[in-house]
């Protein structure tokens, strides 16, 4: 069966020093039998700037594309968020659901800032930084294939966060809430149920990773594009 190119999809935040080019030179791309259009990638730079409305339409098309035709998919914090954001406006009908960092109009805020961050106008440091624990919520997920337990530790850097007023829509739409802090409260991981390999952390594993000892999730990330590849 013809595949969909690209065959793999990573969004994440801005990191000026992670490049196709860097990834071609360092072998990263061709020890995967890929060529450089195999390989679809969205590094946002972080915040709001004068080139966002751009970026976003291109990211919901990108998300679009991978949750409709089975394209392998990790979404890294902002690129968790806007996968949440492309599956209420498409699967959950709430046509102008946003991330309250990029919209302060719409009804449907299902990325909103954290409420320990209100009221913050010191923003030097002042995010939620540095490792927390998060749970998987089942054993049948992706996640825990990755991991192969229910008790993770995972370094975040952010402001925003899955909103929980539209948890129950989303969940009931079908989207999985895989990992959530050890209260329940905090959304850290989601999954998409019956695709190929789609899954959205709130978290940073490129952080925790290693050219000889690669994160969980890259690993079951690069295996999925390589089944995807055929």
């Amino acid at each position: 069966m013809e595949r969909t190119r690209p065959i793999i999809a990573l969004l994440y935040d801005y990191d000026k020093t992670l490049c196709t080019q860097d990834m071609q030179n360092y072998g990263f791309i061709p020890s995967l039998g890929m060529a450089p259009e195999d390989f679809w990638r969205l590094a946002n730079a972080f915040g709001w700037h004068e080139k966002m409305d751009g970026i976003l339409a291109y990211m919901y098309t990108m998300i679009v594309q991978c949750r409709e035709k089975g394209v392998p998919f990790l979404g890294i914090c902002l690129g968790m968020q806007m996968a949440v954001v492309e599956f209420a406006r498409h699967v959950c009908g709430m046509a102008d659901a946003h991330s309250s960092e990029f919209s302060r109009t719409t009804a449907h805020p299902v990325i909103d800032l954290m409420a320990c961050q209100r009221g913050i106008t010191d923003k030097g440091g002042t995010m939620r930084l540095g490792a927390y624990p998060c749970r998987l919520t089942g054993r049948e997920s992706w996640a825990f294939a990755a991991y192969g337990t229910q008790e993770i530790s995972e370094r975040h850097r952010h402001r925003y966060e899955f909103n929980n007023d539209f948890r129950e829509a989303v969940a009931g739409a079908g989207l999985v809430l895989a990992g959530l802090s050890p209260d329940g409260q905090l959304v850290e991981m989601v999954e998409l149920p019956g695709h190929p390999w789609f899954v959205g952390v709130q978290f940073h594993p490129e952080l925790k990773s290693r050219p000889n000892r690669a994160h969980p999730l890259f690993r079951e990330f690069i295996a999925a594009a390589r089944r995807y590849k055929g």
